[in-house]
């Protein structure tokens, strides 16, 4: 399925959660957002948008928090779904772009790619609930009920990797999501009320 269309889909239920991005995520669901002010990307922070996402749905337990992971990135910090588990946050939903590469820095093939179920993973580490989608309209068709599910619910979307070519450079530094961390964290904070 298309990365894109699928976050379009997830910005039409989202309401008012708050959405944390990591890696190739960041710049796509930054096209597709209505809400950027509930919106956090975690560059440069490879594997963590999971923590960061824990974290802040501990802290607001009555926030909806979901975070738009990756593949390669889950990869990098495995350990994020025993602590998530561990923690059992009823408000977190952990979608992981499953698109078998490293689309970051070229393409490269992720580890065990094909072999390993992410899905079966969060179930096995005690997460209440996990699904797998290759198709669009299935997706569609479920997400909503997902959604109002308890937490930690994990979503493994599988995807068409977009991947960036050395030749297409990074994006601009006037692009929405390359604000410092602090200008993203106080807009946060404002959007919920905690400024």
């Amino acid at each position: 399925m298309d990365q894109g269309d699928a976050m379009a889909v997830l910005q039409e239920l989202r309401g008012d959660a708050v959405v944390i991005t990591a890696m190739a995520a960041i710049e796509a669901w930054a096209q597709k957002s209505k809400l950027p002010s509930r919106d956090l990307p975690i560059a440069d922070a490879m594997g963590k948008a999971s923590s960061v996402a824990l974290g802040l749905a501990l802290a607001r337990p009555e926030v909806k928090v979901i975070v738009l992971d990756g593949d390669g990135s889950l990869l990098s910090n495995l350990g994020t779904l025993a602590t998530i588990a561990g923690k059992a946050p009823k408000n977190l939903y952990h979608f992981v772009l499953e698109n078998g590469v490293y689309a970051t820095t070229g393409g490269q093939p992720i580890p065990a790619q094909g072999l390993l179920s992410f899905a079966r993973l969060a179930l096995a580490a005690g997460y209440a609930s996990a699904y797998e989608f290759d198709n669009l309209e299935e997706f569609t068709a479920n997400a909503w009920r997902i959604l109002e599910e308890s937490g930690p619910g994990m979503v493994c979307l599988k995807t068409v990797p977009e991947i960036r070519s050395a030749e297409q450079g990074v994006a601009p530094q006037d692009a929405p999501w390359h604000r410092s961390p602090l200008e993203m964290v106080a807009d946060l904070r404002k959007s919920l009320g905690t400024a």
